[in-house]
Formats: C-alpha cells, sequence, structure tokens
C-alpha cells in the first residue's frame, strides 16, 4: 500500500479501516496494453487509457486477449463477419458457437427474446452465459429492420440460441460501456486446451490469435470457465457450472447427515470433482475434457487443491467403470498411496443418484424409473450403453429396459462421424439390401453408397472395432445425417444433435413418429448390481424392454420419398421418441409399483425432447425428477458417484450397495 492507503487502513476511525478492495490509482491494480509496437493499426495517441484504447480496437476489427477473473477471453466485435471469421481460423474452432457479452439488457433485448426468468439469471450474482432464442429467427423482428447492426453469421452457425452473459468485473464493465452491440467474449484458448491464467502464459500461447493484449496485475490463481445455464419451463438449467456457482456447496437429501467422507472423480468428459462431508456436496467447476494433456494436468492439481482449501481426507473415492478414464486411473492410484477405499461406480447409475440427489429425493424415499439418456457409457455388461430405462435409488439399482442395440463401425470415429451411425442403424433394423430396393433413389441413401460400405459391413458381421450400443446420442446422430445435418463430420461434441433440434423447433407441433416398445423376458444379471437370489421371487419383474426404431425409421424414409421438409421430419423424430420413451417410463413405473420418473443425461439438455417428454409423463399422473442445480450431462456425475459410494458396503451400517 501506499502511504494515503496505509494510514487509511490502520486509522479505526476512518471508513476504509481494514477494507480489503484496492482501487487506489497509485498503488491500486494496474490495468495496461501489450501490443506490437511496430503495428500501425493498433496506434491511437488520441486514447484516453489502456481500456479506451482497447475499446476503440476492437471497433476497428481487432482480436484482444482480455484478462478477467478466472481466466483470459478472446474478444472481437459480434457485428464484424470479418473479425470473426478470422477469430475462428486464429483459434482452430471451426463451427462451436461463441459467447457474448453486452453491457446491458436493453443491448441484449435487440438480439434475443428475454423473459423475466432469463433476465433474472444474467442479473444473478452468478452472472452465468445464459442460451436465449434470437429475435432474427422472426422476420419482422430481424435487428437489420429494427436499425441494430447484425450479428456475424459464423457466431452461432446452424443454431437459433445464442449465449449472453452481462458484464460481470469492473473491466469488462469500463471495456462495455460505450458499445451498444455485443461483443465475443470466448475462452482464450486454442480449441480443446485449458484457457490462459497467466499473463507471460497469454502472450506466449495466444500470440498469433490476438492482436493485442488487455491484461492487468491482479493474479489468477484457479482457473474457472464462464458457467452455461438456459431457462426451461421457468427454471434454471445449468450446462456448465463454473465461475458463480462452483464451488457453493450443495445440501444432500435427509438421510446423508452422517455419510462417509467421499472424493467423486467424476467421468472423462465434462469432468468435474465432488466432495461429499458433512450431509453436503462440494462440486468442483467444470474442469473440461480429461483426453487433453493440459487439462488432464489441470484436474490432477484441482484434486489436489480442493482437498486443501476443504481440508478433506476421504474415506472412500468414488471412480466411473471405464477401465481407462483418467480419473479413474487416478482414483485408483489415490486410494492405493492414501488407502482410502475404492469404489467403482457404474456410469448411468451415478447419472440416477446425480438426479436423485439434485431434486433433493429423501434417502428412504424409494426406487424410481430412471431414464437416461447420454453420448456412451460404459455399461455393467461391458458394451456402450446411452439409451437407459433404471430402475432403483441410490443403494441398488436394475437395468429394465434400453433402446435397441447397434453397432458403432470404426468405435470413435462412428463418434465423428454420424453417417456411420446412419448406416448402423438402417443395417440394423431392415439389412442394407433391404434398403436399396425400397428406399435406393434416396439422396442419403446415395451418399451412402459413395462410402467404403463393404469394409463397414464386413466390420460389423465379424465385431471388428464395432462394439454394440444402445446410445440415444447417436440415434440423434444417425437422424441428422439422414437429414443431410453433419453428414461427413461434427466440429465439436453433440454438434449432429444440435443442429437436428434446431431444424426441428421450426416446425413444432408434429404428431411424432412411431417406436416398437418390445416387451422382452430376457434375464442378464450382468445388468443389475442387485444379485440376492430372492429377487428371482417375481420373475416378471426382471423382464427387459426395448425402445425399437424401426417404425420410425420406415416413416422417416418414406417422408424422405414424399418429399417432406427437413424442419417437419425432425420434429416428428423428436415428438416420436419422447412420446415412446415416456410411454415405456410409464409402463415400467406400474409394473413395479411406483410413482416417479427421473430424468438425467447430457440427451435431455435437449429443451425440445425434455419439454415433450417431461408433459408426457406429467399428463400420466407421474411425478418427475429433473436437475436444477448440477448439469444433466456427465458434469455432475461427481455428485451421483459420491451418493452412491458413501452408502457402499461398509461406508454406512444401513447399506447393501456393493461397489461396482
Amino acid at each position: 500500500m501506499c502511504s494515503a492507503c496505509a494510514a487509511e487502513y490502520r486509522d479505526p476511525a476512518d471508513r476504509r479501516f481494514h477494507a480489503q478492495p484496492n482501487a487506489c490509482p497509485v498503488c491500486g491494480p494496474k490495468v495496461w496494453l501489450a501490443f506490437d509496437p511496430t503495428d500501425d493499426r493498433l496506434a491511437d495517441p488520441a486514447a484516453r487509457d489502456a481500456i479506451d484504447v482497447a475499446s476503440r480496437l476492437l471497433a476497428r476489427g481487432a482480436i484482444l486477449a482480455i484478462k478477467g477473473i478466472g481466466g483470459f477471453h478472446l474478444a472481437c466485435d459480434a457485428t464484424n463477419p470479418v473479425a470473426v471469421a478470422r477469430l475462428r481460423e486464429r483459434k482452430r474452432r471451426s463451427a462451436k458457437p461463441f459467447a457474448l457479452m453486452a453491457r446491458d439488457l436493453e443491448v441484449i433485448r435487440g438480439y434475443c427474446r428475454v423473459s423475466p426468468a432469463e433476465a433474472e439469471l444474467l442479473s444473478s450474482t452468478a452472472a452465468p452465459i445464459v442460451l436465449l432464442d434470437q429475435l432474427a429467427a422472426d422476420a419482422d423482428l430481424d435487428s437489420g429492420l429494427r436499425g441494430l447492426p447484425q450479428l456475424a453469421a459464423e457466431i452461432a452457425p446452424g443454431q437459433s440460441a445464442l449465449g449472453l452473459m452481462l458484464p460481470y468485473s469492473p473491466l469488462h464493465r469500463l471495456l462495455l460501456q460505450d458499445w451498444e452491440r455485443p461483443l465475443v467474449m470466448t475462452s482464450g484458448n486454442l480449441s480443446d486446451e485449458p484457457q490462459c491464467i497467466d499473463n507471460a502464459d497469454a502472450l506466449q500461447r495466444l500470440a498469433g490469435i490476438a492482436d493485442a493484449w488487455l491484461l492487468h496485475d491482479r493474479e489468477i490463481l484457479n482457473r474457472v470457465d464462464d458457467s452455461v445455464a438456459r431457462v426451461i419451463q421457468g427454471h434454471t438449467r445449468w450446462l456448465r457450472r463454473a465461475r458463480g456457482a462452483a464451488p457453493t456447496p450443495l445440501r444432500l437429501p435427509s438421510g446423508f447427515e452422517s455419510a462417509p467422507k467421499v472424493l467423486a472423480l467424476g467421468g472423462e468428459l465434462k469432468n468435474s470433482l465432488c466432495l461429499l462431508s458433512d450431509g453436503q456436496a462440494t462440486l468442483s467447476q467444470h474442469l473440461g475434457d480429461l483426453e487433453e494433456a493440459r487439462t488432464a494436468r489441470e484436474f490432477e492439481r484441482t484434486v489436489k487443491l480442493y482437498q486443501a482449501l476443504f481440508e478433506h481426507q476421504p474415506e472412500i473415492i468414488a471412480v466411473d467403470c471405464h477401465p481407462d478414464y483418467r480419473s479413474s486411473a487416478l482414483g485408483r492410484r489415490l486410494a492405493a498411496e492414501t488407502g482410502a477405499r475404492l469404489v467403482e461406480v457404474q456410469h448411468h447409475a451415478a447419472h440416477l443418484g446425480a438426479v436423485l440427489a439434485d431434486a433433493d429425493w429423501p434417502l428412504d424415499a424409494g426406487p424410481v424409473v430412471g431414464v437416461i439418456f447420454d453420448g456412451l457409457g460404459y455399461g455393467a455388461d461391458q458394451t456402450i450403453w446411452g439409451g437407459e430405462f433404471l430402475l432403483g435409488d441410490y443403494r441398488q439399482w436394475q437395468r429394465i429396459g434400453h433402446l435397441r442395440p447397434f453397432s458403432l463401425p470404426g468405435g470413435e470415429r462412428a463418434i465423428r462421424e454420424p453417417w456411420r451411425c446412419l448406416f448402423a442403424q438402417l443395417e440394423s433394423v431392415f439389412g442394407w439390401q433391404q434398403c436399396l430396393d425400397r428406399w435406393g433413389t434416396l439422396e442419403p441413401i446415395q451418399r451412402l453408397q459413395r462410402r467404403p460400405l463393404r469394409v463397414i459391413e464386413a466390420m460389423i458381421q465379424k465385431g471388428l472395432n464395432s462394439p454394440p450400443t444402445t446410445s440415444a446420442g447417436r440415434l440423434f446422430d444417425a437422424v441428422a445425417a439422414a437429414l443431410g445435418v453433419c453428414v461427413d463430420g461434427i466440429a465439436y461434441e453433440a454438434q449432429a444433435a444440435i443442429e437436428l433440434e434446431t431444424l426441428a423447433r421450426g416446425a413444432l407441433g408434429e404428431v411424432g413418429y412411431a417406436f416398437a416398445i418390445d416387451h422382452g423376458d430376457s434375464r442378464d444379471r450382468s445388468d443389475s448390481n442387485e444379485r440376492n437370489d430372492r429377487n428371482d421371487r417375481n420373475e416378471r419383474n426382471a423382464r427387459r424392454w426395448q425402445l425399437d426404431p424401426t417404425p420410425m425409421w420406415t416413416a422417416l424414409l418414406d417422408d424422405l420419398t414424399a418429399r417432406v421438409p427437413a424442419a417437419v421430419i425432425a420434429a416428428r423424430f423428436h415428438a416420436g421418441l419422447a412420446t415412446a420413451a415416456a410411454e415405456l417410463a410409464v409402463q415400467a413405473a406400474h409394473r413395479h409399483g411406483v410413482g416417479t420418473v427421473a430424468l438425467s443425461g447430457g440427451v435431455f439438455q435437449n429443451r425440445t425432447l425434455f419439454e415433450a417428454m417431461h408433459k408426457a409423463l406429467s399428463e400420466r399422473g407421474l411425478q418427475v425428477l429433473t436437475h436444477r442445480r448440477v448439469p444433466a450431462n456427465d458434469g455432475g456425475l461427481a455428485l451421483g458417484q459420491s451418493v452412491i459410494a458413501a452408502l457402499a458396503p461398509g461406508a454406512a451400517p444401513q447399506s447393501p450397495l456393493r461397489g461396482r
């Protein structure tokens, strides 16, 4: 502190006695602009200060790296298509939407619909990125007709929603005070890498991306991304829980007051970790995808940091059952080093546990039917699950139904190339020759004919790198490819499904395609963690349903033949899947005598599917449990792992559950 600040700080009679914030122009925080002085484009002798210069540079089309609270942003004028295209090229982010920051709600209302609930969320202390419907979706409300500069088309290609946030730091407020249009405000990194938090690191890693750097001397100790949320049915639904929301502790339902201390390490994608103790769960900020080496190292650092900050010495370490997840490997190593007991929790059971805890379902409230739709998860039978119907609670669960299995030819390549999922679906439900005989003149079938189908078909038949899956996410990919959406490949996770939903929202209200519900009578004990033979007393409760898309594919391909618009087909698919999945859940609830259905998994971030299924279940008189405090995707997985592992044998005297 300078002498003036020191005198104020030490004088009990002064209003700044022991005040921690310091905005003194002498010894307070310093802001400056770093750029190449030989670049004539960046010189501006008329500017007043660093923030003023930064604002002028943005207006000229420059890309700036801006140091915030939890990391750096890359910013440019959102209405400058050249600047936006340049940022995409430099950041190597070809299609994933950019987040925007606007000065105030009035600026946002110039471009998006904003409900009272959305306005409240935008203005909250968490200040997340909020997904909003664009006004430009209505021709008569196009921003150009309102006298506003139009946003660059490349902000959110293939989508009707925009992610907007308000300024949440003084620097952001000062920078945007003269802007009557939004700025792109995306994470300061190359795609898939953690964002920069250190000045020197940003100057090095963002060279070649940023034209200038707006820096300050406040050190960022912990990397924290912006939170992302949307309002559905009047309630906040978190898509990414980070800055402003984490690590606020979550109170657990009644019954967990004396649960042991648990460290849960989440999954491989959208990772977050969870500390459970004293009847509450502390979920970390979003840490990202551990497939990237820098993110994996940051994950390990954050595990140590949280344990130190919260003085948490776990009795149990909970991990996913997948043998190759980095989070699971770390958990096994920590358990060996510390003597903590390792508990493996099946992926979709963890989703079920997460939504139960999120919805404040009491420990002894009994079982529910869980509908868990996601991209993939390691199943109890060592196949890839993702379209699951479970019966259970925190202590025990049973797989009672699933989507009809099909193959993923090429394994991970099928996740990145939706045409592979389309071929595998058609081969599974019809056989390829029947497709050719009946629909061979359709464009999607013709496109597939230009692929190496002999090789793909042989892979499927021989089971070579073609694992079976029940994934709902991959079903969405297949339908998207049939409609010409992301056929060749995706640029970011769930792109095909997101763009398919965008199509569907242009034709809501359509009657859905039919799905068949097969009432199987097969039994597979590997699908359950209930191994007690006393369950044999009720054989019919062991039957498994299958949700079969064969009728849907017949109707969809016939609609393509009849030249039905793609938006109508997409809407019919969404409505049909919601109706059929709800019907299966209703039948399961009646068979097993339960009155509650829980929805979890990343596919339920699809607003169209979620709203339709929620309505269908509610109209049938069932209580519906959903996520409100943690994401439905894998960002909430660690919460579910922690509550299930806390009840594993030996963890609590009342628990009959085994670890896996």
